[in-house]
């Protein structure tokens, strides 16, 4: 009888060790964040790298920071692993499994992820990022910010000065909403259009075509920026 219970117990105890020592598995979500990505702040003052591997850690797979991400977010010298089961949000944990930033893909091969204390941060393919969708060129003009009912809240002109700087020029008649930001510049920054109010965060559009930009992030009242 002693003999059985401490053959049964080696069993299950090697049983549980074999299970411990099984690697996680690399689903279809998984496998497509392989390699290097962008990893920045909303204003985008702050960009830095991180590596996505298929190593196993504690926690998930292997990541890598470059070394400028400590100095510019503390918090990502405590990561050490990644994981991302299908249907699921990107976490990115410490050493305990805790996960310290959740990103949801709000597009395709773009991940946002609202973390208190931070603000919100971006994960882009790092390939995607390489050159900017338009060139200031192409979007400099009238425009309209108005809602996905069609409704006009805004009308401005951007548009690039001799020199180089490029100017927001806010009409009369702006819903006060929007007036209120002041808008001083604009950019194009990774295919992204940006404006920039007096203060706080710039807003962010996304191409939909080729008069329409999507504001960014989607919310369920939507704002489109329309050429006129």
């Amino acid at each position: 009888m002693l003999r059985y219970i401490a053959t049964a117990t080696a069993v299950l105890c090697f049983s549980s060790l074999a299970l411990a020592q099984t690697p996680p598995q690399l689903g279809n979500s998984a496998k497509a964040l392989l390699g290097s990505w962008e990893f920045s702040n909303a204003d985008r003052d702050k960009i830095c790298t991180v590596t996505f591997k298929d190593t196993p850690a504690p926690g998930g797979f292997r990541l890598e920071f470059d070394k400028n991400c400590a100095g510019l977010f503390p918090f990502t010298a405590d990561i050490v692993a990644w994981n991302f089961p299908d249907n699921d949000l990107l976490h990115l944990v410490n050493a305990q499994g805790k996960a310290l930033v959740d990103f949801s893909e709000v597009e395709n091969g773009i991940y946002e992820a609202p973390t208190p204390g931070v603000g919100v941060l971006f994960l882009q393919n790092a390939a995607d990022t390489a050159t900017p969708a338009r060139k200031p060129e192409d979007v400099v003009g009238d425009w309209t910010i108005v809602r996905s009912t069609g409704a006009t809240l805004c009308a401005l002109a951007l548009s690039k000065t001799p020199t180089g700087s490029l100017a927001v020029t806010v009409k009369p008649g702006c819903d006060p909403a929007v007036a209120r930001n002041n808008f001083q510049s604009w950019q194009i920054d990774r295919g992204e259009l940006l404006l920039y109010p007096a203060r706080g965060n710039p807003w962010r559009f996304e191409e939909a075509d080729s008069v329409t930009w999507r504001r960014l992030p989607e919310s369920a009242d939507p704002m489109m920026l329309v050429r006129q």
